[in-house]
């Protein structure tokens, strides 16, 4: 308990050294004071291969840096509701009020995770981008739109967000060059190392269990290379169950993920939750109490907000306020002139922790008080989802 209790002490200290975030710096001294396109509004679209709730908080996060920098008037956005954009657009393009920018009405696409639709819908974006010229900015999130759009068959500023490894994903050449002048997409490389790292720190378990579908975007969106590294360097073992993501039928990757926590229940004692289709608010409920069933703590790599529906601990959802405002300053650079490529791509957001005392109560767990003064977010319930 005592070597426990230094660890977490280094811990602690480590989130103070690490409160404000690293970038890296610009290939030029960029503006982002609000400026219109020669008179005109910047028009801005979306595209996504699907719904997913890590998509809809970066945008919120985007779309309240843009009203803190003046891009935008202020206005209180409507609460959400389950993991879509779609509804959050037609709002913003029905009510933005702004000298400066446009969220273009009938820009924003989505493929419902229907691979012949998107296979379908992306030449008819590109198309667009080329010859109708209606769009200075189009936003991507997740890695198959960024795939889809982070290439030369257009020449129209690309804004990669929300995916999990850009560079081990293939949308970019480094982390220092996109590959591309039209295109920019947040790094941060050490990000899940350092999860893996603090939630070791914190359990200290033997038997990591991660359930992913086993494709090359599946290990990229797993983190499955991070996640190798600190069990290296660490010494405790990988215990692997696959699962189905990103098909037509939701519900099939659900009970792929539910499948896989009951096999790791039973072979691991702490659990990797990694962000796919099937971990979403209608399964998140079935996992969390499988999870609790075998008395496994768990740490949810995507945000804080699944921490509120049971799992054990995850970073903060401050994060997303400051990754908003880092994807917000390099559109209102674009907007200023600056071209993508010579943006600074690496951005390591505040290690801020949540946990979940309730969740901690069930598995049997007693979290030092070292851990809760290192927590920038303490719940004390488990919440139900609400779609």
């Amino acid at each position: 308990m005592q070597i426990l209790k230094k660890i977490l002490y280094l811990i602690l200290f480590f989130s103070l050294l690490v409160s404000v975030p690293v970038m890296a710096a610009d290939k030029g001294n960029f503006s982002v004071k609000p400026n219109t396109n020669n008179g005109k509004k910047w028009r801005i679209g979306y595209f996504e291969g699907g719904e997913y709730v890590n998509y809809q908080l970066n945008f919120l996060g985007i779309v309240r840096g843009l009203m803190d920098m003046g891009w935008m008037e202020r206005a209180e956005i409507p609460e959400q509701s389950g993991e879509q954009t779609a509804q959050l657009w037609q709002w913003l393009a029905k009510t933005t009020q702004s000298r400066y920018i446009e969220f273009v009405r009938d820009a924003h696409y989505t493929g419902n995770w229907d691979t012949p639709l998107i296979e379908k819908m992306v030449p008819q974006i590109i198309s667009r981008l080329n010859n109708e010229k209606d769009i200075d900015l189009i936003i991507t999130a997740g890695t198959t739109a960024g795939l889809k759009l982070a290439t030369n068959d257009h020449k129209v500023p690309t804004l990669v967000t929300s995916v999990s490894d850009p560079l081990a994903a293939g949308i970019i050449k480094s982390v220092e060059d996109s590959g591309f002048d039209h295109v920019h997409a947040r790094v941060d490389p050490y990000r899940y190392e350092r999860q893996i790292q603090l939630f070791h720190d914190i359990i200290g378990f033997n038997k990591l269990g991660i359930a992913y579908q086993d494709t090359e975007q599946g290990r990229s969106c797993a983190a499955l290379d991070s996640v190798k590294k600190v069990a290296g360097e660490r010494g405790f073992k990988i215990v692997s169950c696959f699962t189905t993501d990103e098909s037509a039928d939701v519900k099939k990757d659900e009970e792929s993920v539910k499948k896989c926590f009951e096999t790791l229940g039973k072979s691991s004692d702490a659990i990797y939750v990694t962000g796919q289709n099937g971990v979403n608010a209608d399964s998140i409920p079935d996992l969390v109490k499988i999870a609790n069933k075998y008395r496994i703590p768990t740490f949810t790599q995507s945000h804080s907000e699944q921490v509120k529906y049971g799992f054990l601990m995850s970073i903060s959802r401050a994060n997303f306020y400051y990754v908003g405002r880092f994807y917000a300053e390099t559109m209102a650079k674009i907007f200023n002139g600056a071209k993508p490529m010579d943006i600074g791509q690496l951005f390591e957001a505040p290690s801020k922790i949540a946990i979940n005392l309730k969740t901690a109560e069930l598995i049997g767990y007693d979290p030092p008080v070292d851990v809760l003064s290192a927590a920038d977010e303490i719940v004390e319930d488990i919440e139900n989802p609400k779609r």
